[in-house]
């Protein structure tokens, strides 16, 4: 089934309750992997070094309740109950608040959005008039359309959570696996130990990122009832240790032990919150991966199953933990310790399981995030690989994935603890988390149309808890902390070069285009000779005709009989709907045989083959001709944008009582809808590759001039395809700045050289490919 045809049918459909229940079930391998093994490392990074565990328990009392209010006031609060509301039709993550943002403040840094675009069905669905007797958010959506710096602010903040996002894709398979594998430190000394966690650690991260490429759907049945049977493992041992431990233990979730405990130890307790911050690793990832199920199988799966289940784990550790004081070292005071000694091996299996099913998913989560930056003109252009055929939103991207695992085995090897890896991934986790509260307030003003006291109580509220673990993780600089610190900044000075780069290349173009007058002026011929076949000009221009087209006017003896300037773009919404993929007009006069179709996907969209491009394509201008000869508006959308009038039309499989195509080698004449078909063959003189008819009913008529437009671009067709590519070479001007320079001529350049060109979501057949080179000075 086509993917995207297939996640709008299933997201028509209304959740049935068994729908709900299964969602919530496969939920747990994808969403709760990573906040699932938390319990392997919070404990033993909280008393690594700040704090001691004393005969009082007043230390493990306090960390326990500081763990229990941030699972709760965090997940469940923020997240469970907020957050999910604000979701992008559907899609979660950090880029879903700043696209939602765009689309209501109009603050979009993608330079080429259009009119059109906002009559797409997700971008204007949300749309709600403000309250008028509220003006704040009018007022604040206008300071962000009108000052220029207020909206690089917003970019930025988004592409900082990004970045961390990236690098906690580095952080969370180190230290899971790490820690999981950390559990022979019990069964053997602790010289000897230390000789195998690194090593079987690397193997299994190794192993992990080598199998990336099959994709998660091939292993997918495994992941979920691993959680599950981790979850009941932990949930089932913290049970055990309360009961036969230390079964008043509940009383420490009183928030009054987190008074005792930063009273006794202050300055060392609040060191201590960078090791009980590890508890919501994995949080983001519920909101994060909303679009590949619901928001109530999300929120069923934690409130019933994970949010008890990790409550039952901490007591269970520290009932263990308050009647046994005396230890043989920091690394004893860890999970395995509190599990029964005949069931440590087991559970080390479970364990280590659990902790690859949750490197799965932030990895997977780190592809997803990396495509709708490019998508969104935040990244340099890559390879991505849909691995499945059924699942939406299932990717893998080799570059980033190799990439990932060398830094990934750097960072165990180099750390080789879960010290230093917990401050790491501490520090990048709740930056993601304080970019997502500074992003809902702005939604819940601009989006909701709710009070500013009220975006405020929420910025105070969460921001403040957010901010105390900030700075407790940010203490550690250079105990670890550095490293997301990093690895953030080198792929934001990616990101911030390439979108300069891409939107002063735009310019140029916007600045350096043909006017239509020189183009008429050429007559219908152009001045050359039009030779059979399709000749796809492929342009980031929206409007006008680009600057390389005189190139090849002046250069080339011949041209094709049918010009197509394609433009390929992304629109600042999760998904466009297959009937309003294509935008497509005339230029100039008919008979120039002159079109321009723009191909608009959503920045969680799968990109067509060439195969099914080209024979949409051709179907879809055929039908924009079909239309425009019976009326001039009716399903037609008008939209003039300077010299030309485009109109929506969709894929083939949208507009079945219109025109189709065929290629088959078969005189048999299929039936379409109800109404009587009539053919559209080409002369039978013209020596043909492959048989191409166009299909159409013959209710209503198309006039005559119509009829030989669609037999000519039958014969362009039949003749085939070619792409015409221009590569651009950006120079900085003379006379500008050091930095331009170096970001244009250098930074820019390399990326691009080292990047996918910019029409691989086509998959182009060399052999059908004409490219020219040109200068860019900007």
């Amino acid at each position: 089934m086509d993917p995207e045809t297939g996640f709008y049918q299933n997201k028509a459909k209304k959740e049935s309750w068994r729908t709900v229940l299964t969602l919530a079930y496969q939920s747990l391998g994808v969403v709760y992997g990573d906040l699932s093994t938390s319990p392997l490392y919070v404990y033993k990074n909280t008393f690594a070094d700040d704090i001691i565990h004393s005969e009082t328990n007043e230390e493990i009392y306090g960390v326990l309740s500081c763990v229990f209010w941030t699972l709760t006031l965090v997940p469940l609060l923020k997240y469970v109950f907020i957050v999910l509301r604000a979701d992008d039709n559907g899609e979660g993550g950090t880029f879903a608040l700043y696209s939602l943002l765009c689309r209501h403040a109009r603050v979009n840094s993608l330079p080429s959005c259009q009119i059109a675009d906002e009559e797409l069905y997700e971008f204007k669905k949300d749309r709600i008039s403000p309250d008028p007797k509220s003006n704040y958010s009018s007022k604040l959506k206008s300071s962000l359309e009108r000052h220029k710096v207020l909206q690089k602010i917003l970019l930025l903040l988004a592409l900082i959570g990004t970045c961390m996002v990236i690098g906690d894709g580095v952080l969370t398979p180190a230290i899971s696996v790490f820690s999981a594998v950390s559990g022979v430190e019990l069964s053997m000394a602790k010289d000897h130990h230390k000789y195998i966690e690194v090593p079987v650690s690397c193997i299994i991260l190794i192993g992990l990122f080598a199998l990336q490429h099959y994709g998660t759907h091939r292993v997918g049945f495994l992941f979920a009832p691993v959680v599950v049977l981790w979850l009941l493992c932990i949930s089932a041992i913290g049970l055990y240790n309360i009961v036969h431990w230390n079964p008043h233990v509940y009383q420490a979730l009183s928030p009054y032990y987190i008074y005792k405990f930063l009273r006794k130890t202050q300055r060392g307790g609040w060191m201590s919150l960078g090791g009980i911050l590890l508890c919501i690793t994995g949080s983001e990832a519920m909101f994060a991966d909303l679009g590949h199920f619901s928001q109530l199988s999300i929120k069923i799966a934690f409130t019933s199953l994970v949010y008890p289940s990790l409550i039952l784990a901490y007591m269970g550790q520290a009932a263990y933990l308050s009647r046994h004081h005396i230890v043989d070292g920091d690394y004893r005071i860890g999970f395995y310790v509190s599990v029964p000694e005949k069931l440590r091996w087991p559970v080390l299996v479970i364990a280590i399981l659990a902790a690859v099913v949750g490197s799965q998913a932030i990895i997977t989560g780190t592809f997803s995030i990396i495509k709708q930056c490019s998508a969104l003109g935040c990244f340099p252009k890559v390879t991505i690989v849909h691995t499945s055929s059924r699942i939406h939103g299932q990717i893998y991207i080799p570059d980033i994935n190799w990439i990932l695992m060398v830094l990934c085995l750097a960072v165990t090897i180099g750390f080789r603890d879960t010290k230093r890896l917990g401050n790491a991934s501490g520090l990048a986790v709740i930056t993601v988390m304080l970019v997502t509260t500074c992003l809902m307030s702005l939604v819940i003003v601009l989006c909701w149309h709710k009070s500013v006291f009220l975006a405020l109580c929420f910025v105070f509220f969460f921001g403040t808890i957010e901010a105390l673990y900030f700075s407790a993780s940010l203490i550690k600089f250079l105990e670890g902390a550095w490293v997301p610190i990093a690895l953030a900044f080198i792929f934001l000075i990616i990101m911030c070069v390439w979108h300069y780069g891409t939107l002063k290349k735009y310019e140029f173009d916007v600045q350096n285009k043909v006017s239509l007058q020189w183009l008429l002026s050429l007559g219908p011929s152009l001045g050359i000779v039009r030779v059979p076949g399709i000749g796809l000009v492929h342009t980031e221009l929206v409007s006008g005709i680009p600057a390389i087209f005189s190139h090849f006017v002046t250069n080339l003896p011949a041209f094709h009989q049918v010009l197509v300037f394609l433009c390929i773009k992304s629109v600042p919404v999760p998904h466009v709907r297959p009937d309003e993929r294509f935008l497509i007009g005339h230029i100039g006069p008919r008979e120039y045989r002159l079109y321009r179709c723009i191909v608009r996907y959503g920045y969680r969209d799968v990109h067509m083959d060439d195969m099914e491009f080209e024979k949409d394509l051709v179907c879809s201008i055929a039908e924009f001709i079909r239309s425009g000869s019976i009326h001039c508006s009716g399903a037609n959308h008008d939209l003039v944008k300077e010299e030309d009038k485009l109109t929506v039309v969709g894929t083939c499989s949208t507009h079945t009582d219109g025109i189709q195509m065929s290629e088959e080698n078969t005189d048999k004449i299929e039936s379409v809808g109800t109404s009587e078909l009539v053919e559209i063959r080409s002369p039978p003189s013209i020596q043909q590759r492959k048989k191409v008819r166009f299909i159409l009913p013959d209710s209503p008529k198309i006039d005559r001039v119509a009829q030989e437009e669609l037999r000519e671009l039958v014969e362009a067709r039949e003749a085939g395809i070619a792409y015409i590519l221009g590569h651009s070479y950006m120079r900085a001007k003379q006379g500008s700045s050091m930095i331009k320079k170096f970001v244009i001529s250098y930074g820019y350049e390399f990326l691009r050289r080292n990047s996918r060109a910019a029409t691989y979501a086509l998959s182009v057949p060399h052999a059908s490919t004409l490219e020219v080179g040109m200068a860019y000075h900007v």
